[in-house]
């Protein structure tokens, strides 16, 4: 049986899913998934107007609309300018909007709940802006995609079936699961491209790819904001260096007089050229990105991982010509690429301010390279060749478990003795999470009403 007519039965079947809308996470989730295209291009204005996004502009780094440069087809007509993305409807008053004069051209305002038929978007000057609710139905998809949620890791009661599956039942299982999960993270990269073209979507992916646990989020807004296309303005690498950090925050005057010595000079010259370009790129203080600095291994420090985003950039032209025209040559070329990254300074610090280590350490481990290949390569590769991608999937192995897979992997399979071999590989990982999200995340019941587990005894 495929997975999604799985899917869809154990829906038809009375399961006690959220029909309400999903919460929310914090504003900033919701304007970096709008960025990446995750919500689709085609809505509906409040008055019934069609609205297509042509460009979805730029981020803001200074106070006023959350993007700009933006482009949007309004029922026929091209209107271009900035563009603001609140929760609700009245945050348009409550945030000000109304009376602030930097908010006068905005061309639409996009929300994420109706609110009421009292709430109207208007301009200081009594201009009516058009304003875009974001469908339930996507932005669930959107969210799930994202994992945002957490169901208590427990045994789940379709635990008892799966223990009464053969392996070789539960691989099929997994398999379905897996094809589902690719088919739509092609669907999602092609959004991504269709929003910002290939060298974008790939950079975007990288950034996200090194973000790390709670550092996620600010890794994705960071290959956001910091764009390829500015990037490329710029004809140094310490220039674009001191660009990634800068924005990032983490750059201060008198930083290079607290580190190490042998750090000195590369951190004022970070210094010096973030100078030149701060007036025109420092964030906002409202829009000044929020980093996890304690509590994860050195290898995982945000610096770190922006260090190997900064090598990423030095080497973008040999890391993304594999991405042209994927194949399996090409894709080992790419890992191999990405697991030897090289930096003066990264490959010998965990910090900006820590000492150099003895050993060079790797910029991108063999895992993270493997994970970015699963989530980012191999759907694109599924475009042109599907079936050589799936094969090429099949292949990757999966690393140490992430905690959402583990909570799964417990849900699932807590009662079977060869639970770790159904998350060795990553596509297996994969298939646990999908199943996470589609049914643990789902169920309003904690489990008790689910009807999954009557389901999977038919399997």
């Amino acid at each position: 049986m495929p997975y999604a007519a799985l899917l869809q039965q154990v829906r038809s079947n009375g399961a006690r899913v959220a029909d309400d809308p999903p919460l929310l996470p914090d504003e900033l989730e919701l304007q970096s998934l709008w960025f990446a295209g995750a919500f689709g291009r085609d809505f509906q204005t409040t008055t019934g107007q069609p609205v297509r996004i042509v460009q979805f502009g730029e981020w803001n780094h200074a106070a006023g609309p959350d993007f700009l440069h933006a482009a949007v087809e309004l029922d026929g007509t091209l209107l271009s300018g900035p563009l603001e993305i609140d929760t609700h409807p009245a945050d348009w008053e409550q945030h000000g909007h109304a009376t602030n004069p930097a908010f006068e051209s905005v061309i639409l305002h996009v929300v994420f709940e109706p609110g009421r038929q009292t709430h109207f978007t208007r301009s200081p000057g009594g201009r009516e802006i058009p304003r875009a609710v974001i469908p339930t139905e996507r932005l669930r998809e959107a969210l799930n995609h994202s994992v945002l949620s957490r169901a208590a890791s427990h045994l789940g009661r379709c635990s008892h079936p799966l223990s009464q599956l053969p392996v070789e039942r539960v691989h099929d299982l997994l398999t379905e699961a897996a094809r589902f999960r690719l088919q739509r993270k092609t669907r999602q990269l092609q959004q991504l491209e269709d929003s910002h073209g290939l060298e974008d979507a790939l950079w975007q992916s990288l950034a996200r790819a090194l973000g790390y646990g709670p550092n996620k989020l600010p890794m994705t807004l960071l290959g956001q904001r910091a764009s390829r296309r500015i990037l490329k303005n710029l004809h140094t690498n310490i220039s674009r260096e001191s660009l990634l950090f800068g924005l990032a925050g983490f750059l201060e005057p008198d930083l290079h007089k607290r580190a190490p010595v042998e750090s000195r000079r590369y951190l004022e010259s970070l210094w010096q050229h973030w100078w030149k370009l701060r007036a025109h790129h420092e964030p906002a203080p409202e829009r000044v990105l929020t980093w996890a600095l304690s509590g994860s291994r050195p290898p995982n420090h945000a610096h770190r991982r922006l260090g190997a985003l900064a090598a990423v950039s030095t080497e973008w032209t040999s890391l993304s010509r594999p991405v042209q025209r994927p194949t399996g040559a090409a894709l080992k070329n790419l890992r191999e690429r990405l697991t030897h990254l090289e930096h003066p300074f990264w490959t010998h610090h965990y910090t900006l301010g820590s000492h150099k280590t003895k050993r060079p350490v790797a910029l991108f481990g063999a895992a993270r390279a493997n994970e970015f290949l699963g989530n980012y390569y191999i759907p694109r590769w599924s475009l042109t060749n599907p079936q050589a991608a799936w094969q090429a999937f099949l292949k990757l192995p999966g690393g140490t478990p992430s905690d959402p897979v583990r909570r799964a992997a417990t849900r699932l399979f807590g009662s079977r003795e060869d639970q770790s071999s159904f998350h060795k590989k990553l596509w297996q990982q994969q298939a646990l999470l999908q199943i996470y999200s589609d049914f643990c995340l789902q169920d309003v019941s904690d489990c008790n009403d689910c009807p999954f587990p009557e389901q999977l005894a038919q399997w």
